[in-house]
């Protein structure tokens, strides 16, 4: 057994360790023979497409609209809904990546779709409105 005297996080500890499974022979240690790991070489790492982002419009939102907002932080993955489309109360609207799940968002009013402010590939905060429908 042997003593050693290791500091961690600016502790200082006394550990006392046992060699277990060596091969000895009258108490002489056989030699080890160590392998050398093979490292495979490291690949650039790719590059994903730049997330889709519509055009900025500044359309104010009237009493009359309704809002898909965000429920959460994340990426928004697919959006399903096209500006002009029809669209009733529960259909899927888009799919937001969240904590490495993917949420459903859905329509929350009946209308046509009048602006779509965040692409595939946008990150989204809590509150964002991302649908208005009219």
């Amino acid at each position: 057994m042997k003593k050693f005297r290791i500091n961690v996080n600016g502790k200082s500890y006394e550990v006392e360790v046992e060699e277990v499974g060596g091969n000895t022979v009258a108490g002489v240690s056989a030699p080890v023979v160590v392998s050398t790991p093979v490292v495979a070489p490291i690949q650039a790492p790719t590059t994903s497409p730049a997330p889709v982002i519509p055009p900025k419009t500044t359309t104010s939102i009237s009493a009359n609209d309704a809002v898909v907002t965000a429920p959460m932080p994340g990426k928004i993955m697919f959006v399903k809904v096209k500006v002009g489309q029809q669209v009733n109360e529960g259909d899927l609207a888009l799919t937001l990546e969240a904590m490495k799940m993917e949420n459903e968002i859905f329509c929350s009013a009946s209308g046509t779709v009048k602006e779509i402010r965040v692409g595939e590939g946008a990150n989204v905060n809590p509150g964002d409105v991302l649908i208005t429908i009219g």
